[in-house]
């Protein structure tokens, strides 16, 4: 009898282990559980830790509430100018209602990339080229939100969306680069010319100021003399300021003529072939001449008697 009773009561334990393994479920800290018996839903749904269900009545489906990452493969679509490009995206979501998550789809990780796909084609194109390499953030919200409005009643929250590359045709690449160097040498020919334009303002400013003072024109040339010096040039050439030339000139014509000195015993010089000389004074012999001068008469001048 009593053996019976042991064997009864170790049968029970045994029966109740099982049943215990089968019964026991652990849901994890990031997890809840939503609890299927007979094929209907429980209300509650399981908080994290250990919890019991029923073996073959109830089944418990475990609803991971982690953010999750899922990149969204490259779409080829045409822009609204009609240019041809490549672009992919990473989404980021959550389940907050892990009920609505089993019951209201079947795979809702499928259903939110689907979603992604189609929205991102259509954000495309709505959108122009330059929209979308420039004015990401706008392009992100309008893809949040297309993909938000239906992913909310399937208990899944979209937490953030991001355009991550934008792939053009090489062709459109050089046009791009072709147009940006342009618009470089533009401005940069802008600003070349409105530094010429300052610098005609402050030479005029400087010329005006170098009038009125003669001396700072030499000055200036001065600097520019030791300016050029400095590069060791072999040819350097120095202007005269007009200045200087008309104060030379000034200064030849308020000198008086120098005289003329005739020595007493010099005679005239004969001129060019056929041009007769101016004539000698008397007892003077021709300087040039290679025949002897004729004597004076005795009777036209008295000679001295010593």
């Amino acid at each position: 009898m009593v053996q019976a009773l042991v064997i009864a009561v170790v049968a029970a334990a045994a029966v109740g282990a099982l049943y215990l393994a089968a019964a026991a479920r652990v849901v994890r800290q990031y997890e809840r559980g939503v609890v299927l018996r007979l094929g209907r839903l429980r209300d509650e749904v399981r908080p994290p830790g250990f919890t019991m269900v029923l073996p073959g009545v109830d089944r418990l489906r475990k609803v991971n509430m982690q953010i999750v990452t899922m990149p969204v493969p490259a779409q080829d679509g045409i822009t609204r100018d009609n240019v041809t490009v490549r672009v992919d995206a990473v989404i980021y979501f959550k389940v907050v209602d892990p009920a609505s998550a089993v019951v209201e789809v079947e795979d809702y990780r499928f259903a939110v990339s689907q979603m992604a796909q189609t929205s991102l084609r259509s954000i495309i194109g709505k959108s122009e080229l330059d929209d979308l390499l420039s004015d990401r953030e706008k392009l992100n919200q309008g893809l949040e939100l297309m993909i938000d409005s239906p992913a909310v009643g399937w208990g899944v929250q979209i937490d953030r969306v991001e355009i991550k590359d934008v792939s053009l045709p090489e062709t459109m690449k050089r046009s791009m680069a072709r147009q940006a160097e342009a618009d470089r040498e533009r401005r940069a020919r802008v600003i070349n010319a409105d530094a010429e334009l300052q610098a005609s303002k402050k030479l005029a400013e400087a010329a005006s100021e170098m009038s009125a003072q003669p001396a700072a024109l030499q000055l200036r040339l001065l600097q520019t003399v030791v300016a050029v010096a400095a590069e060791k040039n072999s040819t350097l050439v120095l202007p005269f300021p007009v200045e200087l030339l008309r104060f030379l000139e000034r200064a030849q014509q308020g000198a008086p003529a120098p005289e003329v000195a005739q020595a007493p015993d010099a005679g005239s010089r004969a001129g060019p072939a056929g041009d007769p000389g101016t004539p000698a004074p008397d007892g003077a012999r021709p300087a040039e001449s290679g025949t002897p001068a004729p004597r004076p008469d005795a009777s036209s001048k008295p000679y001295a008697h010593h």
